[in-house]
């Protein structure tokens, strides 16, 4: 009997803590005017969009090729000595560069591809050009027309850097991604 009633006493206890707030003490929600289709204060804009709303309201319009924070703005794909095979690491980022391609259909790319200054010239010319056709492959299996893609080497001749350390070679073997009209 004493369990019971402790018991009875708990709950009763517990219940009058669950309580709601009375409805006269509620403050109403605030309405906000909104053009249909406008984002909500604060929304981030999908990948790839090219319009963002300042605090102003107006629409401007910003380049995902150039903001920092976005991935487009990664342009380089680094290798391996001797290797023109994109590393997992950077395979986000021609992933981020196909995508924006199918979602702009204008628009065209040139790789460029790169080596360091080891090698002989005519090597350093066709590592440059299996470089940059290795991110052509890439970027047409994801769905990018090849006809939009094109490849270019450099070998050893756009150098980052012209120490001779391995840091700055590793600079120098890439495959640089660039638009036309930039």
């Amino acid at each position: 009997m004493m369990k019971k009633t402790a018991f009875t006493l708990v709950l009763a206890g517990l219940l009058a803590g669950c309580a709601s707030t009375p409805l006269e003490e509620q403050k109403p929600a605030a309405v906000e005017e909104r053009a249909p289709g406008a984002p909500a204060p604060g929304a981030t804009a999908q990948p790839g969009t090219t319009d963002t709303r300042p605090l102003g309201g107006a629409a401007v319009a910003a380049d995902p090729l150039k903001d920092p924070s976005n991935i487009l703005s990664k342009r380089s794909i680094y290798y391996d000595f001797d290797s023109f095979l994109v590393k997992d690491e950077y395979k986000p980022i021609v992933q981020a560069h196909a995508n924006y391609l199918r979602q702009n259909g204008d628009r065209q790319v040139i790789l460029q591809g790169n080596a360091d200054e080891r090698g002989s010239r005519e090597y350093n010319l066709a590592l440059g050009q299996k470089r940059a056709e290795s991110v052509k492959k890439m970027m047409e299996l994801l769905g990018v027309s090849g006809s939009r893609i094109e490849t270019v080497s450099f070998g050893e001749e756009k150098p980052r850097c012209t120490e001779q350390t391995e840091a700055c070679w590793a600079q120098n073997r890439r495959t640089d991604i660039v638009y036309r009209g930039e």
